[in-house]
């Protein structure tokens, strides 16, 4: 895979090295020594420069990056996922329920890895697969895939920075008294268990947990068998099973969570979807907001 990346120079960044440019936007370090060990990676007008030449304005800069790695490990499978948008940079999927994000022990085929190293081989493509959002198997909605080594050290570095708004939305069983709320409980890894996670005063990670309820469902007029809420969620954290976690540790377990909901009621599979993403495009900054909607009463 060959991308190039093209900019001009203006007043603002007139004055600058190339390598200062580079990291005002957002270029991580290791991706500079990369370029700086790359002949002809870096040109300036058209001609081979070094990181250390200085810009002016009405300047050409010019990223020439090769990348020909491949996710040798994962087996390309044909399996259903929605591709929401596609550039040269990210891709935007819908991930079914029922779909595991990583390959892993007793999941080798049937992960969304799977299926994205497919949809790369038809199209006879290298492909590294490059989940920057992650979502638990029984999770559905939108993830994001970083389809070159440089768009994945910048979307990573938003997610640290906490630069990408995540919003979800979740069923949960019971009526709430505030219709809007923060949950701030430290979550760490339940003691002897590789899966199931809990809340822990002494051990546990920060985990806070913003959320609104938008619709209630009561008595025989619900559709779920239960009294129960739709929230939408957001987060400041992204620790393992968070939204499961807190809401089950506050007595509102999500509805089909087999594992934190004692009683997880009718629905199949546990009622959290990925609702939407916002954040800049690693390269262009260009602002991008996506939505994917659901309807519980289907899954």
């Amino acid at each position: 895979m060959q991308r190039i990346l093209n900019y001009n120079i203006s007043s603002d960044n007139s004055g600058q090295t190339v390598i200062a440019f580079l990291r005002s936007h957002y270029y991580p370090s290791k991706f500079i020594t990369l370029l700086k060990h790359t002949d002809g990676s870096v040109c300036v007008n058209g001609v081979f420069s070094k990181l250390n030449t200085l810009l002016k304005v009405g300047d050409a800069l010019t990223i020439n990056y090769v990348e020909d790695d491949e996710s040798e490990n994962i087996v390309p499978v044909p399996l259903p996922f929605d591709i929401v948008y596609e550039d040269e940079d990210i891709m935007v999927v819908n991930k079914p329920s029922d779909m595991p994000v990583h390959p892993a022990i007793n999941n080798f085929e049937n992960t969304l890895a799977n299926g994205i190293a497919y949809y790369f081989m038809e199209k006879n493509e290298h492909f590294v697969f490059r989940c920057i959002n992650r979502l638990d198997r029984n999770t559905s909605g939108l993830l994001i895939v970083a389809k070159h080594r440089l768009s994945a050290a910048i979307l990573s570095g938003y997610m640290k920075n906490r630069m990408i708004h995540r919003e979800y939305l979740a069923l949960v069983s019971g009526i709430f008294t505030e219709k809007t709320g923060t949950i701030d409980l430290p979550i760490a890894r339940v003691d002897e268990s590789i899966i199931e996670r809990c809340v822990d005063f002494e051990h546990g990670l920060k985990a806070v947990t913003h959320y609104e309820v938008i619709s209630e469902y009561i008595g025989e007029s619900s559709p779920y068998g239960e009294d129960c809420s739709l929230l939408k969620i957001h987060l400041d954290t992204g620790r393992t099973h968070q939204i499961r976690v807190h809401f089950s540790h506050i007595g509102h377990p999500l509805l089909g969570d087999s594992l934190y909901n004692k009683e997880p009621g009718i629905l199949k599979r546990q009622a959290l979807h990925s609702h939407v993403l916002e954040f800049n495009h690693p390269i262009s900054f260009t602002p991008l907001r996506f939505v994917s909607d659901i309807d519980f009463t289907n899954i």
